[in-house]
């Protein structure tokens, strides 16, 4: 076969998708659109990885069945946070313009807070694309519209009366909240607010994932040594001298105890010093369970996104004036618009790159395509789709909508209210004052 032949073949194989292909996957019976991308760490083969911890400092390990066989595996990036990162793609889609126009149109609800803390001005602007409970987010549900409090202003009542039946309001508002997901629990109707499920889903997984070991270590430049200590919390703490003192004369009391630095006044409690190095096996106590210590080494990882096609059909978004014919085209019209978000969202998100945390980047070793999930039995349809195509076809998707009346809105910018604004304040003084964060 020749190179032509070759090139020739692929392009069978894979074909572009486009608006008239995306609009009949979503009127006909397909069931998905699937995208599963193979990976290797950035250092090679056998290099580690490092998964995201969970309470108590634990990795997510368990076994899973990978073809046709039971193999270990690790969470490298889990569905919430893949959420995240199609979220951040849009949005800097969003933010980015050429020619004057935004890349991609999305409406977006944004609220700005200014800050003063310790005489230095702070910016903090959280959006609809950022928050976790997107549109019915607290953060916004406390801030003003045209100064009515959102979810008592007109659009903000839109979230009122949504449900899978009636989607147009959010479809008008946030329409990434119809793809990722949404609970309005912080709404009037607290439990029993609008819900709608994921329609894209996507996971990062190692696949035989083999626990290692960690090693720790640190030479100190200045040779410290823990003899020299002990060191003392200064009780009158000075702009010109360190927290701590050797002198314990100036020691901080504590019902007549001179309080030392850390638990025994060790140079190194202060991070001076050296550290000895050491390793440690990645065994929790009870020997099975890997904790926050020594990474694993993995055969691959795989990335699976799925686009639920049938969760995007059960939407509906009525409109005044229509028969059921129009009402059935501008049905379909919305859910190829969110369709194409998804795709749009997880393409741009892979070609921003895997880059997790630290120790944790991968790079793909198959290339991106995505496959729809049709006829049962029969080869799925194969799509190459990359970043541009993806927002063109994403565009086209939504001017179809607008022409049929699905009209959204463009940026929506909210004040916080001054409650609201004094907590967020009162809080980052704390932090800069404390050094302490989190939420409770």
């Amino acid at each position: 076969m020749t190179a032509g032949e070759k090139k020739v073949e692929k392009k069978n194989e894979e074909d572009e998708l486009d608006l008239s292909a995306l609009h009949a996957a979503v009127a006909g019976t397909a069931a998905a659109f699937r995208c599963i991308t193979e990976y290797q760490p950035a250092g090679g083969p056998g290099d580690k990885v490092f998964p995201p911890t969970y309470a108590g400092g634990k990795y997510a390990v368990e076994e899973r069945i990978i073809g046709d066989r039971k193999a270990s595996c690790v969470i490298l990036d889990s569905v919430q946070s893949e959420a995240n990162h199609m979220e951040m793609a849009l949005l800097d889609a969003w933010e980015k313009r050429q020619d004057g126009k935004r890349l991609i149109e999305l409406p977006i609800i944004s609220v700005e807070f200014h800050l003063q803390v310790k005489g230095v001005h702070k910016l903090i602007r959280v959006t609809s694309l950022e928050a976790p409970h997107r549109v019915a987010d607290a953060i916004f549900r406390d801030s003003l519209l045209d100064k009515v409090m959102f979810r008592k202003s007109e659009k903000g009542r839109l979230l009122d009366t949504a449900d899978v039946r009636n989607a147009t309001g959010v479809y008008k508002l946030c329409p990434t909240a119809l793809l990722f997901g949404l609970w309005d629990s912080t709404g009037p109707r607290g439990g029993m607010g609008a819900k709608f499920q994921r329609a894209i889903v996507s996971e990062i997984v190692g696949v035989d994932s083999v626990p290692g070991i960690s090693t720790g270590g640190k030479v100190d430049s200045l040779n410290i040594l823990r003899d020299a200590g002990p060191l003392y919390e200064r009780n009158n703490k000075s702009d010109s001298l360190p927290d701590w003192t050797l002198d314990e004369n100036q020691a901080r009391l504590d019902k007549k105890n001179k309080v030392k630095v850390g638990k025994n006044g060790k140079p190194s409690e202060a991070n001076l010093g050296g550290v000895t190095p050491d390793f440690a096996y990645a065994k929790d106590t009870d020997g099975t369970t890997p904790r926050i210590k020594g990474g694993f080494t993995i055969s691959k990882a795989l990335q699976t996104t799925v686009l639920s096609l049938p969760a995007l059909r059960r939407l509906r978004f009525p409109l005044e004036s229509r028969n059921d014919e129009e009402q059935a085209k501008v049905n379909m019209t919305a859910q190829s618009v969110l369709a194409a978000l998804g795709l749009c969202a997880a393409t741009l998100a892979r070609e921003k790159g895997v880059d997790l945390r630290s120790r944790c980047q991968l790079v793909p070793t198959s290339p991106i395509v995505w496959e729809l999930l049709d006829v049962p039995g029969d080869v799925p349809k194969r799509y190459t789709l990359n970043g541009i195509d993806a927002m063109i076809l994403f565009n086209d998707a939504v001017a179809k909508a607008k022409a049929l009346g699905l009209e959204w809105e463009e940026e929506i910018k909210l004040t916080p209210s001054s409650d609201l604004l004094n907590l967020v304040q009162k809080s980052h003084e704390i932090v800069a004052e404390t050094g302490t964060e989190g939420a409770e």
